[in-house]
């Protein structure tokens, strides 16, 4: 597919209720178990959705030929209901998620179908993510690209800049990476326990990556901003998120982070999950 068709075929309006079925998914799964990190994945639910129904390419019997990596391992929820949508797991592996005998856990694990890599353990995903970009162009020459989404307390970590460097010295301009930049962390706000974080965007451009900030809850425009990349560098979109969005009494707040709504938490949450609009 061309550049130019796919401009035309990302629809909004059909996001928005891929989106809002993911969001009620997540919940209802949110009730199997005493806790889950739904708020961490409905920060990334957007930039998520324009990964896979987007974004990547697919061969002619629709089989993804791209790769995806949750670096952000806790926000596993929103890629693995995609997942389930696309066929890639079924509705059983949802039904045990974190259950004896299921293989769905609350990080993702390499050999679960759809999973290229464990991840979880923060600082990782951009050297794997480096090392598959570098293999792609450079070792199997196939033009495929690497598509990871990175955490924002994840950028603390130094290898994660180390990475970065090094996928600018390579040249993996097939290396498509993104940040949930919702601002916080297990227990604070990024501001506030690392001040000298920011700006972020500034850092990341002295990296020698091609870079663009976006509203991440927009499927739009993350998925404009990818396709109107220059090229030629590792590519790298901010996507300026809210923890927990969708759902009011999760949106920015820390308790959140590891939690399973209450039933009465989770009638309010899904009476309020209408139309997320950005």
């Amino acid at each position: 597919m061309s550049t130019a068709d796919q401009r035309n075929q990302f629809d909004l309006e059909a996001a928005r209720q891929r989106c809002m079925r993911y969001r009620r998914k997540i919940l209802d799964i949110s009730q199997q178990v005493s806790a889950l990190h739904a708020a961490a994945a409905f920060s990334a639910t957007e930039m998520v959705d324009a990964i896979y129904n987007g974004l990547m390419h697919t061969s002619s019997d629709g089989a993804l030929t791209d790769s995806f990596l949750m670096s952000k391992g806790h926000g596993c929820m929103i890629q693995y209901v995609i997942l389930a949508e696309r066929g890639i797991l079924n509705a059983e592996d949802l039904d045990r998620y974190c259950t004896p005998g299921g293989r769905l856990g609350c990080h993702p694990d390499y050999g679960v179908p759809g999973i290229e890599a464990s991840t979880g353990s923060l600082g990782h995903g951009m050297g794997l993510a480096t090392g598959m970009a570098y293999t792609e162009k450079f070792v199997h020459k196939t033009g495929n690209r690497i598509f990871a989404v990175f955490s924002d307390g994840e950028l603390q970590e130094g290898s994660t800049w180390e990475c970065m460097m090094m996928a600018a010295n390579l040249g993996v301009d097939n290396l498509i990476g993104f940040i949930d930049h919702n601002g916080m962390q297990s227990f604070g706000n990024t501001r506030d326990t690392h001040p000298q974080f920011y700006p972020i965007r500034e850092k990341i451009d002295a990296f020698g990556w091609e870079t663009a900030e976006v509203n991440g809850h927009d499927a739009a425009a993350v998925f404009q901003a990818v396709i109107n990349r220059k090229g030629g560098k590792p590519f790298m979109l901010i996507g300026n998120t809210v923890k927990g969005r969708g759902v009011s009494f999760m949106e920015g707040m820390p308790i959140w982070h590891y939690r399973s709504p209450s039933p009465e938490e989770y009638q309010q949450a899904i009476s309020e999950l209408g139309e997320v609009s950005a």
